[in-house]
């Protein structure tokens, strides 16, 4: 038998702590991959703008007003 393939006692015992400690690389992989998609959506929308520049929050008592092209917001027609 050649003793210098055989791994210390004591490195084998951290090495499964370690594996049991650790997330499975399949988790690992897909947490990096969620992150690179939001990183890259982000990076998109910085560049793109915003989607609706022209769009504005109501007054506090706009409901029901009319906005001008004779459709009433929030009431009936």
């Amino acid at each position: 038998m050649d003793d210098s393939r055989r791994a210390a006692p004591g490195a084998t015992s951290v090495l499964s702590v370690l594996r049991k400690v650790a997330p499975p690389p399949a988790l690992c992989g897909f947490l990096l991959l969620l992150a690179v998609v939001f990183a890259g959506s982000y990076w998109v929308g910085t560049l793109v703008g915003p989607v609706a520049p022209g769009m504005h929050a109501t007054p506090s008592g706009g409901a029901g007003e009319d906005d001008g092209a004779g459709h009433g917001h929030g009431g009936r027609d």
